[in-house]
């Protein structure tokens, strides 16, 4: 008799800047899908964040056009309703496990792990706390110091201190080469290099358009940039290095050269470096894992400076699965195929699930509430 299936709900698109990221990463996970094992339901959140149902999904997913699916979508949704962002999940009673393949907001910050958790559902990936704190660069760095792994230093502008951190300050602290990222934004949106005052100002000015939070950082002199995959859950193990070499020209690894044009970058895989910079690399790369909680799976970012020093650049809790991006060509380099990967990820969801299901909650009535007496002070 054939086992059942496992019916897996997988989610993608989102109103962030990596919508049509997410949409190239569900095609890929999906046909890497074993189809004798798994069922699968399509769910896109629209630009605007709006769930729409497996049919329209699947139109979307089979390349008709998005704008006017949406525009035929939209009338038949009651938008009174408070629940109207996510009706849609409505349509399947029985869905074993999420699957969500949405990068940046939404995706990565924790909300949709809190509706999953809400709904008593397994899904892959970290959980709430972990998805938020490795999202948030400001809070990743603030783990990563104190669980002692190298990463850049940094300061923290926001709107209500930007007027004392003045180009003076930012370069007698940090050099007179920096980056200015948002603290909540992927794929290198909203991030500049700056080099004087003019290019300070004006990225940061851009920067404050995603967010309130910006971070300015240290450059590292003549980077080189290594990726590392990690799968698991308690007992996480990392894969083989991959470098990423971007043209002379280019300030940086960009939105761009990410997932738009990559014909002038080069992916070294697996990259050969000495056995103690791999080794630190890697143990870093597991510390930071375990320090911020994930579970499932990551892509965690280095920049190695030209004296062979490693800096943590910054974790991906839902890395990218296009054509372009290293998490699963790091693991196949490893001996991982492609759809056992997405196996493993798959099962370790469920056992993340399984085992938070041990945790008990022990309910007490109160009963009649008693009041002791209150003394209120004179305060003149």
């Amino acid at each position: 008799m054939q086992e059942k299936k496992i019916h897996v709900a997988l989610l993608f698109g989102g109103n962030s800047s990596e919508h049509d990221v997410s949409k190239r990463s569900a095609h890929n996970i999906y046909d890497a899908m074993d189809k004798t094992k798994y069922d699968v339901s399509l769910f896109m959140f629209t630009k605007d964040g709006i769930l729409l149902g497996h049919q329209a999904s699947q139109r979307i997913f089979n390349g008709e056009d998005e704008d006017q699916v949406v525009a035929d979508e939209y009338p038949k949704i009651d938008m009174s309703n408070p629940l109207a962002p996510i009706m849609a999940l409505g349509e399947i009673q029985d869905v074993d496990i999420f699957y969500p393949v949405i990068h940046g907001n939404l995706g990565e910050d924790g909300t949709v792990q809190g509706l999953f958790k809400l709904l008593k559902k397994p899904y892959i990936g970290s959980g709430i706390l972990a998805s938020a704190a490795s999202f948030d660069k400001d809070m990743t760095k603030r783990i990563l110091n104190q669980a002692g792994v190298r990463n850049t230093k940094y300061l923290l502008v926001t709107p209500e201190n930007k007027d004392e951190m003045t180009w003076a300050k930012i370069s007698a602290e940090l050099g007179d080469t920096v980056f200015i990222k948002p603290a909540n934004q992927g794929s290198s949106v909203g991030i500049h290099k700056a080099t004087d005052a003019a290019s300070y100002e004006s990225g940061l000015a851009d920067a404050f358009n995603y967010d309130f939070k910006i971070l300015v950082e240290q450059a590292v002199v003549k980077p080189q940039e290594i990726e590392i995959s990690i799968l698991g859950n308690e007992a996480p193990r990392a894969s083989k290095l991959g470098a990423v070499r971007v043209p002379e020209s280019d300030a940086f690894y960009d939105y761009q050269n990410k997932f738009v044009d990559a014909s002038g970058v080069v992916f070294e895989l697996p990259v050969v470096l000495s056995d103690e910079l791999t080794k630190e690399i890697t143990d870093m790369a597991l510390r930071a894992y375990v320090a911020l909680g994930m579970k499932g799976l990551s892509r965690i970012d280095f920049l190695v400076d030209q004296d062979g020093v490693p800096y943590l650049s910054e974790p991906n809790t839902l890395p990218g699965f296009t054509n372009i991006s290293l998490y699963p060509q790091m693991w196949e380099v490893s001996g991982i195929s492609y759809s056992d990967l997405i196996d493993e990820i798959i099962q370790y969801g469920f056992a993340e699930y399984k085992r938070n299901q041990q945790i008990k909650y022990d309910f007490e009535e109160l009963g009649t509430e008693h009041v002791g007496e209150k003394k209120y002070n004179q305060t003149n």
